[in-house]
């Protein structure tokens, strides 16, 4: 469980923005919300591919379009599911470029 202590906080971080930041989100403020939360999304995915060396960080990206759509319930209505495929796609695409700068910053070593 040590190993993945990372992976846990950063996850914990992104459930986060998903069911407590819509709380303060004014009637007004959705799509702003959703535009925060899509780049906190590609911030903390880069963020764990490029601090974390365990394969379980490749699971992120089906972990974060999971963890979205109880908060569709929550607080969006139902027009908002297909926003789980963009939490998807900007997460892998954050996890790839975690990634290239992890493999940039190991390359000599």
């Amino acid at each position: 469980m040590k190993r993945y202590i990372a992976e846990i906080v950063i996850f914990c971080i992104q459930l986060f923005m998903f069911y407590i930041s819509p709380l303060f989100a004014g009637p007004t403020d959705g799509m702003g919300m959703v535009v925060l939360i899509l780049f906190a999304t590609l911030i903390l995915s880069i963020l764990l591919g490029s601090i974390s060396k365990n394969r379980i960080k490749y699971v992120y990206p089906a972990a974060v379009a999971t963890a979205f759509l109880p908060s569709v319930f929550l607080h969006y209505n139902g027009t908002a599911f297909v926003q789980a495929v963009w939490y998807f796609v900007i997460a892998a695409v954050g996890m790839l470029l975690g990634t290239i700068i992890f493999k940039a910053l190991h390359w000599k070593s």
